[in-house]
Parts: C-alpha cells; sequence; structure tokens
C-alpha cells in the first residue's frame, strides 16, 4: 500500500449518539486529526473533541434531505489522503453497520491510502439496552436480527417474521408497513414493539405497544430516526427498572400503551 506522505484515514464508530459512549481509540483519534469528515446523528460534542485547527466537513446522510453523494464524499477522503493528512471519517454507530463504509473503504484501496477502522457501538445493540431493553433472554429470545429498512420492500418478511427479536434502523418512516408485512407473515397483532428515539441520550423517548396498537399511537409524531423493537423481549423493560431512572434523565421521555405482568425473567 502506497504511502502519501504518511496521509491516513481512520474510519470511526462514534457509537450510539452521547459522546459517553464513544471508543477510547475514537476518542484518541479525534484529539489529533487534522481534518474531520462527519455524518449526521454524530453528537455535537463530539466535534468540540478535534484540535481548533481541525478542517470540519459535514457530510452526513438525512432521509428526505438532500445529502451529500456517495462517490464525492470517496473522493473527499482521498484527496485528504494524498494531501498527507490524518482524517478521521466519523460514523454514527458501528462503521459497518449499514454505515456504506465499504464503498469508502474499496475507494481507498483503489487510491492506495492508508487506512484504519475503529468499531463503534451500534445503535442497534445499545438503543434497545439503553431503554430498558434486552435483545436476547433465556427464555424469550434465542436469536435477534439487526434490520435496515430503509427500503423495506426488498426485506424477505417471511424470514425476519419467525425471528425472536427484530431490531429495525430506519424504519420510522414506514412504520406502518413493517407491522402490516410481519403481521402478514404470522406475527400475532399482540406482539410488543418499543420505539426508540435518541437512545442514550438525555433527550431520550420510549414508545410501547403492540404490532396491532402502535400506528395509532404514534400517528402525527415524527419517527425519524428511531430503532424499532419487536419481540417478546420488550416486556422485559419493566424487570429492568429503567421507566423511572429514564424520567428523571429524559426530559421528552414517553411510554404509551400496555403494561406486562409476570414476565419471566432469567435467572
Amino acid at each position: 500500500m502506497t504511502n502519501h506522505n504518511q496521509g491516513k484515514i481512520y474510519i470511526v464508530g462514534a457509537g450510539p449518539g452521547d459522546v459517553n459512549y464513544l471508543t477510547v481509540r475514537g476518542q484518541q483519534l479525534l484529539t489529533q486529526a487534522q481534518v474531520l469528515v462527519y455524518d449526521a446523528l454524530v453528537d455535537s460534542l463530539l466535534l468540540q473533541l478535534v484540535p481548533c485547527d481541525c478542517q470540519l466537513f459535514d457530510v452526513g446522510k438525512r432521509g428526505g434531505r438532500p445529502s451529500t453523494p456517495q462517490a464525492r464524499i470517496n473522493q473527499l477522503l482521498v484527496d485528504q489522503c494524498r494531501q498527507g493528512k490524518q482524517v478521521v471519517r466519523l460514523k454514527s454507530g458501528d462503521p459497518f453497520i449499514f454505515g456504506r463504509s465499504s464503498s469508502e473503504i474499496q475507494a481507498l484501496i483503489a487510491a492506495e491510502c492508508q487506512f484504519e477502522v475503529i468499531p463503534g457501538i451500534s445503535s442497534a445493540l445499545a438503543a434497545p439496552l439503553l431503554a430498558g431493553i434486552p435483545l436476547t433472554d433465556s427464555v424469550l429470545s434465542k436469536c435477534f436480527a439487526v434490520v435496515t429498512a430503509h427500503q423495506p420492500e426488498q426485506l424477505d418478511w417471511e424470514a425476519l417474521a419467525r425471528i425472536d427479536t427484530l431490531a429495525i434502523l430506519m424504519g420510522g418512516r414506514h412504520l406502518a408497513e413493517i407491522v402490516q408485512q410481519l403481521q402478514r407473515n404470522g406475527r400475532s397483532h399482540q406482539t410488543p414493539i418499543a420505539l426508540i428515539r435518541n437512545g442514550g441520550r438525555p433527550q431520550q423517548q420510549v414508545w410501547l405497544g403492540t404490532l396491532g396498537t402502535i400506528v395509532n399511537q404514534t400517528l402525527g409524531i415524527s419517527l425519524s430516526p428511531v430503532v424499532i423493537v419487536v419481540g417478546e423481549v420488550v416486556g422485559l423493560r419493566e424487570y429492568m427498572g429503567l421507566p423511572d431512572q429514564d424520567q428523571s434523565k429524559s426530559e421528552g421521555w414517553q411510554v404509551e400503551g400496555w403494561q406486562v405482568e409476570g414476565w419471566p425473567v432469567e435467572g
């Protein structure tokens, strides 16, 4: 791999949102960055970690709004590397959980640019737990799947409906279709569902319901971005002791819908 004047790209996962969930390695690289290329959904406090002379490039892709073409982002990274810059490419969550990092890696390899990947905590894993919902349980959930519902018509809903727990990203605008497809393919209308917005942040919001009720419960509410959790584990939130904790730290904390009694707890 050719060394372009010691330039290097660091593809860093920012974690689920809050700056406190950034990895130690990620924080170290931000404090040394000469260039920061960052996505939407990245905590603004992370931008304060870079040196005062660091160049900032906002290339975030926001659903339904104009965004920077991926080809332009790829070229920006290559250009900065060839100028000998130490570049942090900051992505929300984990860079390779629906983060389009493969395209950027391919461009860097083709340009013979040095790069390093630093994993992050995906919001698909962190947001449910920070809202009191474990994705697995010895009784209720032996398996789970992480799904992007940006294009729900391309998903195999018959297969997904058989999985114990689903963690669905980029599905807020398609909630009605998601619940319809799951019920059409065998999931009960009483299956618990949770919607988590701003997971782990002070403004965290949680909506609880079932496949049969959640659409009506959230009519008129902007649900982008949210993490959607479908499965019986949603009922374990009561046993995690999170509601009071959430309410004390989250001004917008919300729980609407069903109550759970008698759910088994792992021993």
